[in-house]
């Protein structure tokens, strides 16, 4: 039941992020279970491009001021890296990345801003502390409430931790849990999750209910 209350958590914008919005930060981190325990469809095909450890990587891209997206990705390419970025942020956008090789190579054109974390973690307003805190808060959720995950579920669970960080209670927008539970109850229409898809026997579809 959780697991069907997560995808509903999903949300699927055609929208992209940057324009004329703010500085938009993309970074990864390794997390949790080794790729090895990982479902071989999600599984990459060269080992040597695991993240540390053989952990699980994330992509993740925060807009400054605005909302954060995320995803399981199969490895650091270019190859897998590309598409995340490209598809979820608009040309033009103004970038924030660390020193990682890919970045400067995207396919997309970006005003992009690189902070070597080797020298600093801020220069005037050049970091990717946004992102970095929701790596904390996805980890602290991980590690403290669920104590361990299935790399397999890993993606699952970045959604449900960026729904709470997309709908967090602030100063001008003051939600509830119930707020959030009722936004998350009424993005459920046409997403469905079968038993075969939860144990990772099948690749998860999306079907459309008529309303």
């Amino acid at each position: 039941m959780l697991h069907r209350i997560r995808v509903a958590m999903e949300t699927k914008s055609f929208e992209k992020m940057g324009g004329e919005g703010g500085p938009i930060e993309i970074d990864e981190t390794f997390v949790g279970g080794k790729v090895k325990n990982m479902h071989k469809s999600k599984r990459p095909k060269k080992s040597g491009m695991q993240g540390g450890a053989g952990k699980a990587i994330v992509l993740g891209m925060l807009q400054r001021g605005g909302m954060v997206r995320a995803k399981v990705i199969m490895d650091r390419t270019k190859k897998h890296v590309d598409p995340v970025v490209t598809g979820n942020v608009a040309p033009g956008s103004h970038i924030m990345t660390d020193e990682f090789s890919v970045y400067p190579h995207l396919s997309a054109e970006y005003i992009h801003e690189v902070i070597n974390h080797v020298e600093g973690y801020v220069r005037e307003h050049v970091h990717t502390n946004g992102i970095e805190n929701f790596w904390s808060l996805l980890k602290r959720g991980l590690n403290g409430t669920y104590i361990s995950v299935e790399p397999f579920h890993l993606d699952a669970y970045v959604t449900e931790q960026a729904f709470r960080f997309n709908n967090r209670a602030t100063k001008d927008n003051p939600l509830t849990d119930a707020d959030r539970f009722a936004l998350a109850v009424s993005q459920i229409s046409g997403k469905r999750l079968t038993y075969a898809e939860l144990t990772g026997k099948v690749e998860q579809t999306e079907t459309e209910t008529e309303a």
